[in-house]
């Protein structure tokens, strides 16, 4: 754990410096918001502690504006009520009163470290996944980890790292397919001051904020084949370039990486670097789907239940019979993501004694059953919808294919290109001729506004 601690260091400070590093955390201190942002630009963190006294406003600016991922929790003394509000506010993650209590920032950097990411399983199929996982985590081998959308890829991976011998160091994953292509290298290699526009100072990239630890390469069937070379040489030579810099960087970590697609699919069809699969693909780690784990759905069902009901502060209810049966026979095509969502919901919803039927629905409020007879009602459906396709072109169809697609997930990119099966490069480029043509298309955390004429 690397702990920033930016206010001047007296006082009550001084004292959680010592309670953080009694814990295992690495301090570091910077007297200013300027100075605390370069030291994340050089060394990065995993926590940032600041003074309430100080703007985390312009904090929490500065971190969005570089994406610099890290959380942020304001400190202040206790009787500052009005300040505690405003910093949470203002960004915040969490409020700690001083003078520090041991046992509260022990649990803040518990929360932190652990991300909030069980690893739970109980399925035989899941026996042999995690037995190989366990077996070569101590090694130095790329790991390639495949699997379906939501099945907790990067669960397994932060496992790996955590059961290496690097698991006291740092873990850093970057999502290549949520980053725009044109940034994706400045995030991973870093950059020099000057290198492009925006770049007001320099700043280390993933890899070296990984440095000693492990790098996890979330979806990487997204990137670039141009990038796809420069990450090649960094993974041969442990080596990289700054863009901009003049001379390269040594770096030590281990990398894994995730994908939902068939990389050797990939490779075949140009796609993917066929080098660069084999440099990654020393073993491979394939997590089934979740209806093909049932032990693991009730086992995973009342972990949720579990956590939820502490999070939003709701006494923790059992799943009753029938909602058990419920869960166990749905197909889950978003696997554990859908599943942890749905009990989301259920523990919110239940009332009584325990979690019935009546509470696991769906977003929109139905019962995850089907009703009886719904086969024929939806092939009623399905051949009505395609007969309103006749007369219009292909391209208008998957216009609002897409478009419609990308309203459901609510202006999200990633999840919409993966609903459609097409890559966010794809889909990026789709949208770029909707919206150069005139068409509203939804920003990330909306629909489109669309309007209903009677």
């Amino acid at each position: 754990m690397r702990l920033l601690i930016i206010g001047r260091l007296n006082g009550e400070l001084i004292t959680a410096s010592k309670i953080a590093m009694n814990r295992g955390a690495a301090v570091t201190q910077a007297d200013g918001v300027a100075q605390g942002m370069n030291v994340l630009r050089a060394k990065g963190a995993d926590l940032v502690m600041i003074d309430v006294g100080l703007s985390i406003r312009d904090l929490v600016a500065a971190l969005a504006e570089e994406r610099i991922r890290t959380p942020v929790v304001a400190c202040g003394v206790t009787t500052d009520a009005k300040a505690a509000v405003a910093a949470i506010q203002a960004g915040a993650k969490e409020y700690i009163p001083l003078p520090p209590d041991p046992d509260l920032i022990a649990a803040v950097l518990e929360a932190v470290s652990a991300d909030g990411r069980a690893f739970v399983w109980r399925d035989a199929s899941m026996e042999k996944v995690v037995r190989l996982a366990e077996q070569i985590a101590r090694s130095e081998a790329s790991v390639l980890i495949t699997g379906e959308s939501g099945t907790g890829k990067e669960v397994l991976a932060r496992h790996v790292h955590q059961k290496s011998a690097r698991g006291n160091r740092p873990f850093v994953s970057v999502n290549c397919a949520a980053i725009p292509e044109a940034l994706l290298e400045s995030e991973l290699f870093g950059h020099e001051k000057g290198a492009f526009t925006g770049a007001v100072a320099r700043r280390i990239g993933r890899f070296e904020e990984a440095n000693g630890g492990t790098l996890l390469l979330d979806e990487i069937s997204e990137m670039d084949v141009r990038l796809q070379s420069k990450l090649l040489r960094a993974l041969q030579e442990r080596v990289i370039d700054r863009v901009g810099g003049s001379a390269p960087v040594k770096v030590d970590i281990r990398v894994l990486a995730t994908s939902n697609r068939n990389l050797a699919e990939e490779v075949r069809k140009g796609t993917f670097r066929e080098d660069l699969f084999y440099r990654l693909n020393v073993v491979h780690l394939r997590l089934p789907p979740l209806r093909e784990r049932p032990a693991d759905i009730l086992e995973l069902a009342a972990h949720f239940a579990k956590k939820y009901a502490e999070v939003n502060g709701v006494p923790v209810r059992p799943l009753g019979r029938a909602a058990q049966e419920m869960v166990v026979k749905n197909p889950w095509r978003g696997n554990v993501r859908e599943l942890e969502n749905t009990l989301h919901r259920a523990v919110l919803l239940a009332s009584g004694p325990e979690i019935g039927a009546d509470a696991i629905l769906t977003p929109e409020g139905d019962s995850i059953a089907a009703p009886v007879g719904a086969a024929t009602r939806a092939a009623q459906v399905a051949e009505a919808a395609t007969r309103g396709l006749v007369g219009r072109t292909v391209a208008q169809v998957e216009c609002d294919l897409i478009l419609d697609t990308l309203d459901h997930c609510l202006g999200n990119r990633t999840h919409a290109a993966k609903i459609l099966g097409i890559s966010i490069r794809t889909l990026r480029n789709k949208l770029n001729e909707y919206v150069g043509s005139g068409l509203d298309v939804a920003e990330p955390g909306c629909a489109r506004a669309i309007a209903a004429y009677g």
